[in-house]
């Protein structure tokens, strides 16, 4: 046996020295293992050059085993190694191409992805869609979060209020830390702590007749969530002219309620359903009647899935349909909503039907 190894000694590291190349002496090897095997198996027992070969084929052939089990782990290994460094070439290759996502987001969205309402085509319309929210304060909070989280690719908020103790009650996109700070540049503090991919754009300032009309403009959807019959009507009013779908929200003590108007596309706007603001008195602020802390959350979260699926096509929107939430009854109820002719605002528009594959 001593031969046979210094033999196969010689053809490994020799012919290395030589310049063979692998698969070269693990052929040699083979034919070496091949001419002893023949030995043992063909000549007597006794024979000088089968005892100087081992003497019997058992210990070759267990031998043999012993070295095709580490050929297959080798084999095996090489190939898992293979495949981890392809997997690392693609995940650096999405961080650093043109495409729609990354690897990092592609993980982030997978949820909504594997969701067949929305998948990988809705998802990329999230990431290009432009979203303005008017107020950031009880209902802008929680429908910020949300559209930050889901993958919005711009989000717009308007809001010239600061943060004050008293909201943190129910604005729970903002901190304790933040108070005194103008509301928009806590909430993009947040929304950007949360979700890198987005782009926030802040306006520290109220909504005008002058400015409105040029910031509707730079968005594909309006939100507002505005405790002011004035701003909703100037928001109703923009949004009308511009042909921007408007989800609107409200809420009071223990009640809510949401409705996407639209009427480019067929349902009232804000002013078919309210044609004049209530008396004073009769609409109190959440200052003044109070208002449970979870209630926004409830119905901004429902502004946010709104807009979702106004942007994907996903199911069908809350036009022409008003939901009211009943928090302390835990009730729900859907009522019709229905344009008005002689409407100020969107009395003359075409109520047009929706185009194939948008809501």
């Amino acid at each position: 046996m001593i031969l046979v190894f210094g033999l196969a000694g010689l053809i490994w590291w020799g012919g290395r020295l030589m310049g063979f190349d692998r698969n070269l002496r693990v052929l040699l090897l083979g034919l070496l293992f091949v001419a002893v095997l023949t030995i043992q198996l063909t000549l007597p027992d006794g024979a000088p050059l089968r005892q100087a070969t081992g003497g019997t084929p058992g210990l070759w052939l267990i031998l043999a085993g012993f070295a095709a089990l580490v050929a297959l782990y080798s084999a095996a290994l090489k190939r898992l190694r293979t495949r981890a460094d392809a997997a690392d070439t693609v995940a650096a290759t999405a961080e650093t191409s043109d495409g729609p996502f990354g690897e990092v987001e592609l993980d982030r969205y997978a949820r909504h992805i594997v969701l067949r309402e929305v998948g990988g085509l809705g998802q990329k319309r999230l990431k290009a869609a432009k979203v303005l929210v008017i107020g950031a304060g009880g209902l802008g909070a929680p429908a910020l979060q949300y559209l930050a989280a889901a993958g919005i690719g711009t989000i717009g908020v308007i809001d010239d209020d600061t943060v004050e103790n008293a909201n943190l009650q129910r604005q729970v996109i903002h901190r304790d830390q933040d108070i005194g700070l103008p509301k928009v540049f806590s909430a993009q503090a947040a929304m950007e702590a949360q979700n890198p991919f987005v782009t926030i754009r802040p306006y520290h300032r109220r909504l005008t007749e002058e400015l409105a009309p040029d910031l509707f403009g730079e968005y594909d959807l309006i939100l507002d969530g505005t405790d002011n019959f004035a701003t909703r009507y100037l928001v109703n009013r923009t949004a009308v002219t511009q042909q921007k779908p408007l989800i609107s929200g409200a809420l009071t003590q223990w009640e809510g309620q949401i409705s996407v108007f639209d009427p480019a596309h067929g349902g009232p706007c804000y002013q078919c359903i309210f044609p004049e603001a209530p008396a004073e008195g009769l609409a109190p602020s959440c200052a003044e009647a109070g208002v449970i802390g979870p209630l926004p959350g409830v119905v901004g979260a429902m502004m946010a899935v709104e807009a979702v699926k106004q942007i994907t096509g996903a199911g069908e929107l809350l036009r022409s349909q008003m939901l009211i939430y009943d928090g302390l009854y835990g009730e729900t109820r859907r009522i019709a909503l229905k344009s008005r002719a002689n409407c100020p605002v969107c009395g003359q528009t075409d109520n047009k039907p929706a185009p194939t594959g948008e809501n």
